[in-house]
């Protein structure tokens, strides 16, 4: 069975955080590289795109938190986890946080993204150009990179779509070329 539809099969065809039955899609949560089951939730669009900060967020949507924190699931806790983190100043979702239970494991790929720590604190990727580059963006290599520990040579002008960033440092970022996961230097490429 598919990780899509082992994720459907749990969620009954509904989004994991918010229940909504249309447009559904599986999201690897971040900072994990491969989809599996246990770290991967079924998502709306519109959720998506609010934590993929495509869209700006909307406090209201996210008080279906209220229930989707208690999830037997441990990728849809930590979804719910950040997002209520994301949304600490609305005042609501801190007492959701004051009720929340996560272990020790689960707590650290939590936070590994950053979503509670503020803004003055948290690691910023910023491209060639000095423009900032967030989870999901696209990027083109500005130069040959010769890639470690493989004859590969990554070459100038490649895209490299739906970039993972390092959230321990901002010089680099993760992201596949050639159908090969690498890291990048984030001085070696611009946004698109």
């Amino acid at each position: 069975m598919s990780v899509l539809a082992t994720l459907k099969a749990r969620s009954n065809t509904s989004c994991e955080l918010c229940s909504a039955t249309e447009a559904l899609s599986s999201y690897t949560i971040p900072p994990s590289l491969n989809e599996s089951v246990d770290n991967t939730i079924l998502a709306c669009n519109t959720c998506l795109n609010q934590i993929e900060t495509k869209t700006p967020m909307d406090p209201n949507h996210w008080r279906c938190l209220n229930d989707s924190m208690w999830s037997e699931h441990i990728a849809v806790q930590i979804m719910a986890w950040r997002m209520l983190q994301r949304l600490r100043n609305e005042g609501w979702p801190k007492d959701l946080l004051d009720m929340m239970y996560l272990d020790d494991e689960a707590l650290r790929l939590a936070r590994a993204t950053g979503e509670d720590k503020d803004d003055s604190e948290k690691i910023i990727h910023r491209d060639v150009n000095g423009v900032t580059l967030t989870q999901g963006d696209a990027v083109v290599l500005i130069k040959d990179l010769k890639v470690k520990g493989t004859s590969m040579v990554a070459k100038q002008g490649t895209t490299v779509k739906n970039i993972r960033l390092d959230h321990e440092n901002g010089n680099f970022i993760e992201g596949k070329v050639s159908g090969q996961h690498i890291v990048i230097v984030t001085e070696y490429v611009k946004k698109i």
